[in-house]
């Protein structure tokens, strides 16, 4: 990937907490709006959980929390439901239970877009171009395109709603970006979605219905620039040292963040514990400190 993923923070520049009790003091403030921040780590090393608070911490901020965009291939192995309701007694709206069959009420302040929603049906496989053959990894790229009205919907549904906050989960690893098909998914997504004018979304969503939802798309317009972007990066790393030691290369999608937050194990005497380092934070003052941290009912708490 070549493309710069930054954006201009929002024009009053008002940083957006973590949620994470005592990480805000550490990256100068929080996070900057308009911006994307990628949290890397291995499988249960507590990246759902950060996610979680992030997005949750949108209803104290912004009235109201941020919304959840799973593209795992293997179900729910994420558990975002039981986490949330486990974390803050939030009950996520599941996109696939509401039922969405049309567009014709989309600006009706009634409508209830959902907070959750896996984009890619259960499939129980590993969507990487090494993993499939060439039939199947065309019908994987049939899959996005049939999938992409949904995506537009809920993020654009959200965002004239006042959700400020999106968290992307399910990105597997690889050795080669340009390999996945969840990694492809987010490009679409960031670039075509997120940090796109909301009218051109609009226009994408409705198609050739557009100039007859044009003056509720124009009454309902969000400022791009004040949307928060967590990407949660699974990788083959298991300790802090080892991903604290990979370089984040030209053209890959941690150099292009504007915060890279890295979660891994490391030794402690005899034993193991968690900790995050922040490799990346632009413009921003940051600790450069390794930092301890534990998982219990209610998340991360640094320790």
């Amino acid at each position: 990937m070549t493309s710069d993923l930054r954006l201009s923070p929002g024009p009053r520049n008002i940083r957006l907490t973590t949620g994470v009790e005592g990480l805000d003091e550490l990256l100068g403030g929080g996070l900057l709006p308009g911006t994307l921040a990628v949290v890397v780590g291995s499988t249960g090393i507590g990246k759902t959980q950060f996610g979680l608070q992030f997005a949750h911490a949108g209803r104290r901020q912004e009235g109201r929390p941020g919304i959840l965009f799973d593209m795992s291939s293997r179900g729910d192995a994420q558990n975002h439901a039981a986490y949330a309701r486990r974390m803050f007694d939030w009950r996520l709206r599941d996109v696939a239970a509401l039922g969405h069959a049309t567009l014709d009420d989309f600006f009706q302040p009634g409508r209830v877009d959902g907070d959750y929603l896996h984009v890619f049906d259960y499939s129980g496989q590993r969507v990487t171009r090494d993993d499939l053959d060439a039939n199947a990894w065309r019908d994987w790229q049939a899959e996005i395109a049939r999938k992409l009205g949904a995506s537009i919907a809920f993020f654009y549904g959200n965002f004239i709603r006042g959700a400020r906050r999106a968290v992307i989960d399910g990105v597997e690893p690889v050795d080669r970006p340009s390999d996945s098909i969840q990694i492809e998914m987010f490009e679409y997504v960031y670039h075509q979605i997120l940090r796109k004018d909301p009218e051109w979304v609009a226009r994408d969503l409705f198609r050739q219905d557009f100039r007859r939802n044009a003056e509720a798309a124009a009454a309902h317009r969000y400022d791009p620039a004040e949307v928060g972007c967590m990407l949660l990066y699974t990788t083959h790393e298991t300790t802090l040292d080892a991903m604290i030691e990979r370089p984040l290369d030209e053209g890959d999608l941690l150099s292009n963040a504007n915060t890279v937050i890295q979660m891994g194990k490391i030794r402690d005497g005899m034993k193991f514990r968690r900790a995050l380092y922040v490799a990346k934070h632009r413009g921003s003052p940051c600790t450069d400190e390794i930092i301890p941290y534990r998982i219990d009912d209610g998340g991360i708490r640094l320790e």
